[in-house]
């Protein structure tokens, strides 16, 4: 089984971008919306982040249609959102051992590229 894993979405023209420019050899690459993460998977990501909002997706469709920009959200409530749609997780997230990068910034991006190596 392969230490490295990379949650991203197929469909997603930034994800398809990202994971070409990166050596995904020995990564598990992992659809966030057709392998749905797990709880204990959340959490054990939410642990090397630092917390759940970490990992949360102001960017969704349905952080604006459910006025939650206008509530103030709890740890629980960052878990359980994204537990409950996939689209509330940044992506894509680079699991690289214990070490994460995490949404499509410059340097998330460039820190994945560092651990993993580029494509030729």
């Amino acid at each position: 089984m392969k230490k490295n894993k990379i949650y991203h979405l197929t469909h997603c023209g930034t994800c398809k971008k990202i994971l070409n420019e990166l050596n995904t050899e020995s990564c598990e690459l992992s659809d966030i919306k057709l392998n749905k993460i797990s709880e204990k998977e959340l959490d054990q990501l939410a642990k090397l982040a630092g917390s759940y909002e970490a990992l949360f997706s102001r960017k969704a469709v349905k952080y604006q249609s459910l006025g939650l920009k206008d509530r103030s959200l709890t740890e629980l409530d960052y878990k359980q959102l994204i537990l409950s749609d996939y689209t509330f997780i940044k992506r894509p997230i680079i699991k690289v051992g214990t070490m994460l990068f995490i949404g499509h910034t410059k340097q998330a991006i460039e820190g994945g590229k560092q651990k993993l190596g580029t494509k030729n």
